[in-house]
C-alpha cells in the first residue's frame, strides 16, 4: 500500500511546534504548582508549626524554672553538686607522697643521711638536710639531683623521652665537724615526678653507689634535734 503525505512540510513543523508549546505550558503548569505548594507549607511551617513549638518550649521553661525556684535549699543543692563534681579533678591534681622515700632512696650516697626533709607539693619544692662522711659525698649528692632524669611508663603523657626531674639544685649551707660534714640543699622538681595521673621512673646517674643500690634504706633517715618534717 502506497502513503502519500499530503501535508506541506510548513504545516508539519507548524503542528509540531504546537505540540512543544502544549508541552512546556504543561510542565510550566505544574512546576508553578509544586512551587506555590511548596510555599504554603513553609509558610505554615514556620508560622505555625514553628511558632507552636517555640510557645510550647517556653512554656517547658516557665514549668520548670517555677519548680526549681520553688526547690527548699536549691542553693544548697547546686553548691554540693558542684562541690561533687570538682573531687574528680582535685583528686587527679593530688600528689603521690607516698613515691618521696623510694626517690630519696635512689637518689642519697651510701655515706649520706638525711635528717630533715621538707617539700612543698604546691611550689615544688623540696628541701633536703643532713650528714655525709665527707663534702664530696654532699657534692656527689648535688650533681646526682642535678643530673637525675625521669620517663613516664604509664599514663598521662607515656613517652620513652627522658626529662630533668629535678632543677635549681643549690647547695645553701654546709659545715664541717669532727664526725662528718652537715648540707643542705634546695631544688625544685618537676612536678610530673609526683602526679596522680602517670607512673614514673627515676633514671639516676651511676656517680656514685645509692642507698638503693647497697640496700640500705633503713640508714637513710636519722634523728634531728629539730625534728622531721
Amino acid at each position: 500500500m502506497i502513503q502519500f503525505n499530503l501535508l506541506p512540510d510548513i504545516k508539519q513543523e507548524y503542528l509540531k511546534a504546537q505540540r512543544q508549546k502544549h508541552l512546556v505550558v504543561f510542565i510550566s503548569t505544574i512546576a508553578t504548582i509544586a512551587a506555590v505548594a511548596l510555599m504554603i507549607v513553609l509558610i505554615l511551617v514556620v508560622q505555625v508549626w514553628q511558632r507552636k513549638s517555640i510557645n510550647d518550649l517556653t512554656g517547658d521553661i516557665k514549668k520548670y524554672s517555677n519548680q526549681l525556684s520553688n526547690t527548699d535549699d536549691l542553693n544548697k543543692i547546686l553548691t554540693v553538686q558542684n562541690q561533687l563534681s570538682s573531687l574528680t579533678g582535685l583528686h587527679n591534681k593530688k600528689a603521690v607522697a607516698t613515691r618521696l622515700f623510694d626517690y630519696v632512696t635512689k637518689l642519697t650516697p651510701a655515706n649520706a643521711n638525711v635528717a630533715k626533709l621538707n617539700i612543698d607539693y604546691a611550689k615544688n619544692t623540696i628541701t633536703i638536710s643532713g650528714t655525709a662522711n665527707a663534702l664530696s659525698t654532699v657534692n656527689t649528692y648535688v650533681d646526682t639531683l642535678k643530673f637525675t632524669n625521669y620517663k613516664v611508663t604509664s599514663g598521662q603523657g607515656k613517652s620513652n623521652t627522658q626529662k630533668q626531674a629535678f632543677n635549681n639544685v643549690v647547695l645553701t649551707a654546709f659545715g664541717k665537724t669532727s664526725k662528718d660534714t652537715t648540707y643542705t640543699i634546695n631544688a625544685k622538681f618537676d612536678p610530673i615526678i609526683f602526679s596522680e595521673l602517670s607512673t614514673v621512673d627515676l633514671v639516676v646517674p651511676q656517680i656514685t653507689t645509692t642507698r638503693s643500690a647497697t640496700e640500705q634504706p633503713t640508714d637513710l633517715f636519722q634523728q634531728s634535734t629539730n625534728g622531721t618534717n
